[in-house]
């Protein structure tokens, strides 16, 4: 509990994660588990760990399945965001929200420049939500997970952070 009236307590959520590639395994995904030790040590919990092969229908179908479970608050994947023919994880995942968040996907790009210039035009980070699930897509590299979740992510799935921040609208993003 705080003792300042002004402070809001943590409140810890169950975030997925999922990378999507053809080559990774549990042994080779450094992305997906720096995601794994900066939500964790952030103090959430990790509701499940995947891999899914760069296809539509299998990035579609594991997400769904978070979407559909209510013990899962957010999803995380990386890979997939990319120009290359087998960059799909935009079209799939896109196509499961309820609303998208334009906004996150244009200040990830703004912040990535910093860190690597003009290539950040190759991203096609995007997030939105589903279902009270707020799923966030960000590039394959460790770099572009530290940064989407130490500038982004780790902020507005912290209740703490002012003005505003995602947490305090999960209870209300199934109104009608």
């Amino acid at each position: 509990m705080t003792s300042n009236p002004n402070e809001r307590d943590f409140k810890p959520l169950n975030i997925a994660i999922m990378t999507v590639s053809d080559t990774r395994t549990e042994a080779t995904d450094k992305s997906g588990d720096t995601l794994v030790k900066l939500l964790t040590d952030a103090g959430h919990s990790l509701a499940e760990k995947r891999i899914v092969p760069d296809d539509i229908y299998q990035i579609r179908a594991a997400v769904s399945q978070w979407i559909a479970d209510n013990k899962v608050n957010a999803v995380i994947t990386t890979g997939g965001t990319g120009i290359t023919g087998r960059d799909t994880t935009p079209e799939a995942v896109a196509a499961l929200f309820d609303k998208q968040i334009d906004g996150f996907g244009e200040v990830f790009r703004a912040v990535s420049s910093e860190e690597i210039n003009t290539s950040t035009i190759q991203s096609r980070a995007v997030a939105g939500v589903a279902n009270a699930t707020f799923i966030f897509c960000l590039p394959g590299s460790t770099g572009a997970c530290r940064t989407g979740w130490g500038k982004l992510i780790s902020h507005q799935l912290d209740y703490r952070t002012r003005p505003c921040n995602l947490v305090e609208l999960m209870p209300r993003v199934l109104e009608d």
